[in-house]
């Protein structure tokens, strides 16, 4: 019996971590705001995983089903969840040596004790008394959902958490019955299954990584002979994801740095050896993604993620109820997994409703001519929620609409962030604002009787004051009909832009010196990007000079200063000013004057959408 019709579409929100909770691991108004306003059309929605035990947590700020006391909250979450027709699913997991080490009171258990490679604490090798309290913490966990009003339970055996490191032929190196030979690796999982059947008559649901993505990981052979052995045992479908969050998270966390649609692949193969449903998921984003699916693949369930978070309305728009653009994730992890990594909970690059208290567009009290002087992503959020509220809007843009944004789609494998200004310019086009290509003076806004000013003409470049620097190249470097190749080529700053030209050029085969003042680089960039281009300009032989200055430019030759001393880097045919970014405020109109963007304060895409669209809610 497939249990998974009962949902009223195909549609399944996927486990986010959210990091919402006040450290007491319980629902509170934030989880019911976001879960409330992305339910109305789904399926189902599967809750970010929970910690089954005080000491096994992966952030401080995760929701609980550890103890009785977690479920009221969680009762108020599926009831609200439940009123909208959409069934809800408990994702419970243990992290094993995955659990955050920076927390006091966690602890680390294993199949082995073998650390994740990319740090963390060292675990324990689980006997059996560890397996048992584990079994009971998973099936004390699925009995609370069941109580609290869950509709399924989803058992996390995959990404690299506890079950998978049983699995994995990487991690587990155990001679007893627990490992060696696939059937040894599957008998502890199993017997999670087992008991969590044994304790809930709610359907489970297993999700799985189809491959972990690293040559000495599982990979889908034995991941298909593991989940027919699930099917035997009752599962009830099968949730398929790829990666591991130890060994292969840009995959984890189907980074744009990854090609999109391998795990559909996975999928795909796996649904043509099973019978149970299959939960396709990974970066399902539009409409045509939903539609290759379904044609190529035959996909008849979908999990989605993160473009519910770009765009709590993205179910009712796939399927039709809405005539609206979709709001595209950029799969960039600046917003979700940043924000959670820092403490302050999930957030959006491009939806700056997104854990901000800020609310929908609301009717302006009256409808006044607003120019927008910019057309970058703030100018174009400023001007999109300014008509949505009834005002009327024109943008003055003297090149192309994107602004310093367009350089951002250009760095290799960044090509999918185009994406959010070729929304901006449907909604534009949608919502009739006239664009015009043309500079706009102080003269001009106020002779034509445009009643307010709303500033977004951005940030211009930062040149240093260098002797003998007179020929340079900027961020240009990153079009193609203007980057260098096969060149020397000294890049002087090592933040964010710095980065990113140094790695288009290496791809066009020149040889680069980064020149940093401070003592870190690649400051700026999300974690998942940082490392694989911090690796990639290490395997490319980029030299990186931290705490170094560039005094004198003499030619081809480069006098630099490092702690008090002289330094020469010789035969330089290009240099590549990235020193960072100011405010550009050509003019002051006498009229009422708003700021919003790198024209208020450089900073970066997230913080340049949000000021826009707060400034915009709140001109009367």
């Amino acid at each position: 019996m497939n249990t998974m019709k009962g949902l009223k579409n195909n549609f399944i929100m996927a486990p986010i971590k959210l990091g919402y909770c006040n450290k007491d691991g319980k629902v509170n108004d934030r989880h019911l705001d976001f879960y409330g306003r992305r339910s109305t059309y789904a399926g189902a929605i599967d809750v970010e995983p929970f910690y089954i035990d005080a000491g096994l947590r992966e952030n401080p700020y995760q929701l609980g089903i550890d103890n009785d006391d977690k479920v009221e909250g969680l009762q108020r979450l599926t009831g609200l969840i439940h009123s909208s027709g959409s069934k809800v699913i408990a994702h419970i997991n243990h992290p094993g040596r995955m659990a955050n080490p920076a927390l006091p009171g966690n602890y680390f258990w294993s199949s082995s004790d073998a650390p994740c490679e990319n740090g963390g604490a060292k675990p324990v090798a689980m006997d059996r008394t560890m397996m048992d309290r584990s079994i009971h913490l998973l099936a004390g966990a699925a009995k609370r959902a069941e109580t609290a009003g869950f509709d399924f339970v989803e058992i996390q055996f995959g990404y690299g958490y506890v079950m998978s490191q049983f699995l994995s032929p990487a991690i587990n190196n155990r001679t007893d019955e627990y490992g060696g030979s696939l059937d040894n690796r599957m008998r502890f999982p199993l017997e999670v299954l087992r008991a969590v059947r044994q304790s809930v008559s709610l359907p489970v649901i297993a999700r799985v990584t189809a491959n972990e993505m690293f040559p000495s990981g599982m990979h889908l052979e034995e991941v298909i002979q593991f989940v027919k052995v699930l099917e035997k045992a009752g599962i009830a479908a099968v949730h398929v994801t790829t990666g591991s969050i130890c060994s292969a998270p840009a995959w984890f966390y189907q980074h744009l740095f990854v090609p999109k649609g391998k795990n559909w692949e996975f999928a795909a193969k796996l649904k043509e050896k099973v019978s149970v449903p299959v939960i396709f998921h990974g970066r399902i984003n539009s409409m045509k993604d939903v539609e290759l699916l379904r044609e190529k693949y035959g996909a008849q369930y979908f999990s989605v993620g993160r473009a519910l978070i770009a765009d709590e309305n993205f179910l009712e728009k796939v399927l039709k109820l809405h005539g609206g653009a979709i709001r595209p994730c950029l799969a960039c992890c600046e917003g979700c997994l940043g924000g959670v990594r820092q403490g302050k909970g999930l957030a959006c690059v491009v939806n700056p409703t997104v854990n901000t208290n800020l609310s929908f567009p609301k009717p302006a009290t009256t409808s006044k001519r607003v120019a927008v002087i910019g057309g970058g992503l703030a100018g174009m959020q400023a001007a999109v929620t300014l008509r949505e509220r009834g005002h009327h809007v024109s943008i003055f843009e003297k090149s192309k609409l994107g602004g310093q944004f367009l350089l951002a789609c250009l760095p290799p494998k960044k090509e999918p962030l185009q994406e959010i200004i070729d929304y901006y310019k449907h909604e534009i086009d949608r919502l009739g604002i006239p664009v015009r290509y043309e500079e706009a003076t102080c003269e001009k806004v106020e002779k034509e009787g445009f009643g307010v000013v709303v500033m977004a003409t951005g940030a211009v470049p930062v040149v240093p004051r260098i002797k003998g620097l007179v020929e340079f190249y900027g961020s240009e470097v990153l079009f193609d009909d203007k980057t260098p190749r096969n060149k020397k080529v000294l890049i002087i700053g090592g933040g964010l832009v710095g980065i990113e030209v140094a790695s288009k050029l290496v791809d066009a085969g020149n040889r680069v010196v980064i020149v940093e003042m401070l003592d870190e680089i690649a400051r700026g960039l999300e974690m998942i990007e940082r490392n694989m281009t911090l690796k990639k300009l290490k395997d490319a032989r980029v030299e990186i000079l931290l705490q170094h200055q560039v005094r004198e430019v003499q030619d081809r030759r480069i006098i630099l200063v490092h702690e008090g001393k002289e330094v020469l880097v010789n035969d330089v045919e290009v240099i590549v000013v990235a020193a960072g970014m100011k405010s550009y405020k050509p003019f002051q109109p006498a009229l009422p004057v708003y700021y919003v963007g790198d024209a208020k304060e450089v900073r970066k895409a997230q913080a340049a959408i949000r000021s826009a669209y707060e400034i915009a809610l709140n001109i009367p």
